[in-house]
């Protein structure tokens, strides 16, 4: 079981993420060119709507998937204060975190689990490879040498999760966004890294590596409360894969966290198969 697994394990779900995969499109699309080109009043429409189609989203979800949101809420958050407010990485339109931004991280998380169940499974290995010339090149030219840097912090997201597709899903996805958004001017990277003195492109072209490293730390938050919640009740994964209800993201935990949680299961099996060999080999005369 994959990323794949919300749309696929319960009745109906497909239909309803497809909806919602639309309406967040939609809020980042509209909302972004709301925010740049509305100067009046852009900024709180788009983030009013942004926070509507979270709020949908969260009121569809079962209680475990509303921490896993919230986990990427609260993450997210911090890491804007940080990232621009303390550090000074990039900018905002006007030197505020817009109220749109940390609801769009969780839309965006969310879209993430539902693209990456389409990514084959050597599809990590060809973004990391298609990015790499770039990168480089960049930074060769003194445009992005910041871009060194993010590109490995994604090869490290990579290497210490299995849920490599989602990592590489977001990468590609956050990077349109990045490129949407500094396109129009919703946000401006800051071409000098404060404190660093390395330059960074607008946008650098491995920015999605925070976004990655978001989506791991909320994965890592899934996996220990979904292993938490089944050592506690034996019977739960079976009724989540069975439960006959439309629920379009009850299964959202185990879709973010299935890659990881599969590599588990697997060396647990190995270990209990190899446990079983050398106890038939005792039973031998």
């Amino acid at each position: 079981m994959g990323v794949a697994a919300v749309g696929t394990l319960l009745p109906g779900a497909a239909c309803q993420n497809a909806a919602m995969n639309l309406a967040i499109v939609a809020t980042v699309v509209l909302g972004l060119a709301l925010d740049r080109n509305w100067v009046q009043h852009g900024q709180a429409a788009a983030s009013a709507g942004a926070w509507l189609v979270c709020l949908a989203l969260f009121t569809r979800s079962a209680r475990t998937t509303r921490v896993s949101l919230a986990a990427c809420l609260a993450l997210a958050t911090a890491g804007e204060v940080v990232l621009s407010l303390a550090w000074g990485l990039y900018r905002y339109r006007l030197g505020n975190i817009p109220l749109f931004v940390p609801p769009g991280h969780v839309l965006l998380f969310f879209l993430g689990t539902q693209l990456a169940g389409r990514v084959p499974e050597r599809g990590a290995g060809i973004v990391a490879l298609l990015a790499l010339p770039l990168v480089a090149l960049l930074a060769w030219t003194g445009r992005d040498t910041l871009g060194p840097l993010l590109y490995a912090l994604f090869l490290a997201c990579l290497w210490l999760s299995p849920s490599r597709r989602l990592y590489a899903t977001m990468f590609v996805l956050s990077l349109a966004m990045e490129l949407y958004g500094t396109w129009l001017g919703n946000w401006t990277w800051s071409a000098r890294v404060p404190g660093l003195g390395l330059s960074a492109a607008n946008p650098p072209l491995a920015a999605g590596a925070f976004y990655c490293v978001l989506d791991l730390l909320v994965t890592a938050i899934t996996v220990t409360l979904e292993k938490r919640s089944a050592a506690g009740e034996p019977g739960l994964m079976t009724e989540r894969r069975l439960a006959p209800r439309g629920d379009a993201q009850r299964v959202l935990v185990l879709a973010v966290a299935a890659d990881d949680l599969e590599a588990e299961r697997q060396a647990a099996q190995a270990a209990a198969g190899g446990n079983r060999h050398r106890g038939h080999r005792g039973l031998r005369p």
